[in-house]
């Protein structure tokens, strides 16, 4: 199916600035590194985004860079309290939810399981029960990729295949995706059948994101920055032959504003799940990534870490056909447009340039890009 948010199959962001223009949007989990950088592509579309989260988790944080605290409202306060959930609602009144907040490492997953489970599916929880008694009309519910039972066969993984995670984190966004589920089924339906206008969600699935202002633990982009950028050492790497879909974080973002759209236009086709990966090129290993971004940064050492013992997936891809065939997205950036975006971000943060400046930028040529051509963007500027 093609919305009418695509012309000549490529989607503009003029047509998403008519759907979100003057628009209420709840933003869980604004004050991370994602939901910073959703918030900044929805301002620059002239939306009214309130964040619901607890304070940004690192220091520095690119939602204090980009000084988001000034320049929208807010709910302070953990997804896990049914009471603050309430509240962030009542405030926004929002008319379509992106719901990004999460316990999102998979490592610290290990350390705690239980508030791990807790944010990550009782969270989601609270929020479609929000959503329900609100009776918000559109919902984008961000999950993961890791929430596919992996056997690693090399497979790309589609919507519709089984859910699973051996790990607390992936295992936590597998069950909340039953929870988008069943509330869509059990609830939102019935509400339509009612004769009354039900919400509808989505659930968005994404690869492993990189681009500028993330400094979260045991992410191997933000512990290049660090080290290499930050402190001059060397990185130290504990699965350089781990294999995942590297994305720049605007890609999958662009997505779910597309998703959101079409389902605030109250397409129930999209009220489904959808996968947002790379072409299959960009799924290379950890040590690919890193050299990548040695070569963009001009110098860094890699040292070969011990493993931690808490196992992570080997292999990992994605098959986003669906997302191409009824939403119209695509990726805009090859991995080396990616890193030397990424890159270069860092480079100019840690030289004491204008971060916030640096993000509109990458954020306006972006759009640019969707709007203006067909072709792929490459880390020399042009279209490949």
């Amino acid at each position: 199916m093609t919305g009418p948010e695509q012309r000549g199959g490529i989607m503009t962001f003029d047509i998403l600035r008519d759907a979100f223009s003057g628009r209420r949007i709840l933003v869980t989990g604004h004050t991370g590194f994602k939901g910073a950088w959703l918030c900044e592509m929805l301002l620059a579309l002239g939306a009214r985004p309130h964040g619901l989260a607890l304070p940004p988790p690192t220091d520095p944080a690119l939602h204090d860079v980009l000084d988001l605290g000034r320049r929208m409202t807010a709910t302070i306060g953990d997804i896990r309290d049914p009471a603050v959930v309430a509240e962030a609602f009542e405030t926004a009144r929002p008319e379509v939810v992106f719901h990004l907040a999460a316990q999102p490492i998979v490592r610290a997953s290990y350390d705690d399981p239980a508030g791990t489970y807790a944010a990550n599916v009782m969270g989601t929880l609270y929020v479609m029960e929000a959503m329900r008694r609100h009776g918000t009309p559109a919902g984008v519910m961000i999950t993961t990729d890791k929430v596919y039972r992996n056997p690693e066969t090399g497979a790309a993984f589609r919507e519709g295949d089984e859910l699973g995670g051996k790990d607390p984190y992936s295992a936590s966004k597998a069950c909340a995706e039953l929870v988008i589920r069943s509330h869509r089924e059990a609830f939102f339906a019935q509400m339509d059948a009612a004769g009354s206008a039900g919400p509808l969600v989505a659930s968005v699935r994404a690869g492993n994101i990189i681009g500028g202002g993330d400094w979260a633990a045991d992410r191997i982009v933000p512990d290049f920055a660090r080290a290499v950028l930050g402190r001059g050492e060397a990185i130290r790497v504990r699965s350089p032959h781990a294999v995942r879909p590297w994305q720049q974080v605007m890609e999958p973002l662009t997505g779910y504003m597309m998703a959101g759209a079409r389902l605030l236009a109250g397409d129930r086709e999209v009220a489904d799940a959808f996968n947002f990966g790379p072409d299959d090129a960009d799924a290379v290993p950890v040590a690919d990534l890193l050299e990548r971004c040695r070569r963009r940064a001009g110098r860094g050492e890699i040292d070969i870490a011990p493993s931690s013992g808490k196992p992570e997936a080997g292999l990992l891809r994605l098959d986003s056909a669906r997302a191409r065939s009824v939403l119209g997205w695509a990726p805009r950036f090859d991995l080396d447009a990616a890193v030397a975006g990424t890159i270069d971000w860092y480079a100019a943060f840690y030289d004491g340039g204008d971060a916030a400046t640096i993000t509109r930028d990458q954020i306006a040529a972006y759009m640019a890009a969707w709007t203006a051509v067909p072709e792929r963007v490459t880390a020399a500027g042009g279209q490949g």
